[in-house]
């Protein structure tokens, strides 16, 4: 056979991904119902263990935080912090979840309760852990056969022993076969979204006009019922996005490796990776929020975002609106729809209520949303935030630890 002969491959003679697919039987719901309480080993998918400069300053690049309290070393000492701090959505690139159970499933993160409790300061080490605490379920879904949703507490503390976040979040699981034939799946949309060039050069004017409040406090007293929050604009989204909260330490799950180190992972574990139909090399299954034919194997049209990057989205919101010294004590998110690679996501809220909670700190209660250029709100939410008074000590100056 001459050089320029075609050869048959692995790669060429396939016309699509496939993911290890199963259905959800009795067996599978007894073996995951004896895994409920269990303290899961998280170490394959931890990523960033030390809140170092480089550490800090990739992840806030990850997510697209401009705040230089999180990168500025003197900001830092200047503020209420009184030394360089990391974003409060750190513990998010030092562990998030993991794959696990329900082999042959599709999944995806669907909602997140988190707990703020005490600034990370540049050097500090974070240790995670993570409960598995049961599942809901299974129950009829018209998107993909049955479904049952994960419930998981990732707890994350200081080198002191100081619990600094708490979160509890939820991973619906499902058919993935019956998702790919279902034609609920299939909802009409044109992906990726056709921006002509005057409608992306407005987004990208919008987003670099948004800027964080910074060192000006917000005060309690001057915050209304019904006060709109300032807005926050991610997009488009594009592949770069998806890799840089990667970089970060956001959510590989597990950790990405490559050639040999990733091949002896997915011969341990198959149902961590798929096989590409263009290429022919094995990848993981995380790929879907970056490589069309993994989001395809799952059912989905086009690459999408994920969750828990949404989720540092809806704390950036709020760090922005609240100032320097405001403290974002409590979140909650559902992820609604998929955030695809070439969306608008334009965030914001508004202010629903005022009080002094039992903490005696000075709160205002916040609705938020996420809404794509379609008009859907992809992450409904709410915030509570303690802010400054005229008269007291700061929340982030009760927090503070200065060494």
């Amino acid at each position: 056979m001459s050089t320029g002969a075609a050869t048959e491959t692995a790669a060429n003679t396939a016309t699509e991904a496939r993911m290890p697919e199963a259905v959800i039987d009795d067996a599978m719901i007894e073996s995951m119902r004896a895994k409920v309480g269990v303290d899961l080993r998280i170490g394959h998918s931890v990523n960033n263990e030390e809140a170092t400069r480089i550490a800090v300053a990739k992840f806030a690049g990850g997510i697209g935080d401009v705040n230089p309290l999180w990168t500025d070393e003197e900001r830092g000492r200047d503020s209420d912090y009184g030394a360089p701090v990391a974003p409060p959505s750190f513990v998010i690139g030092c562990f998030s979840g993991i794959q696990f159970g329900w082999p042959g499933l599709g999944s995806f993160h669907s909602a997140t309760d988190m707990d703020l409790l005490a600034p990370i300061h540049w050097y500090d080490t974070i240790s995670a852990t993570c409960r598995y605490d049961g599942f809901t379920g299974p129950r009829p879904s018209k998107f993909a056969g049955r479904m049952v949703t994960d419930h998981f507490t990732n707890t994350y503390r200081n080198q002191h022993g100081t619990k600094v976040a708490e979160i509890r979040w939820q991973v619906v699981n499902y058919e993935r076969a019956a998702a790919r034939g279902s034609k609920s799946a299939r909802t009409p949309l044109t992906i990726p979204h056709p921006w002509t060039e005057n409608e992306i050069a407005e987004v990208e004017r919008r987003v670099l006009a948004e800027s964080p409040r910074g060192a000006e406090p917000r005060r309690w007293e001057d915050v209304a019922v019904g006060d709109p929050l300032s807005s926050l604009t991610k997009g488009p989204i594009g592949l770069t996005d998806e890799v840089a909260f990667i970089a970060g330490g956001g959510t590989p799950i597990p950790r990405l490796k490559a050639h040999a180190a990733s091949l002896v992972d997915y011969a341990e574990h198959p149902a961590w990776s798929f096989r590409d139909p263009t290429t022919g090399a094995q990848e993981p299954i995380y790929a879907v929020h970056y490589n069309q034919a993994a989001a395809n194997a799952m059912g989905v049209a086009f690459q999408y975002d994920v969750g828990f990057q949404r989720q540092c989205w809806q704390i950036q919101l709020m760090t922005h609106w609240a100032g320097d010294a405001g403290w974002v004590k409590h979140l909650e998110a559902q992820y609604r729809g998929f955030v695809y690679l070439s969306d608008v996501i334009t965030l914001g809220g508004e202010v629903t209520g005022a009080e002094i909670d039992a903490d005696g700190e000075h709160v205002v209660h916040v609705r938020t949303f996420a809404r794509n250029q379609r008009g859907d709100d992809v992450m409904p939410g709410t915030a509570t935030v303690a802010l400054p008074t005229a008269d007291g000590p700061s929340p982030v100056r009760r927090r503070a630890r200065v060494s």
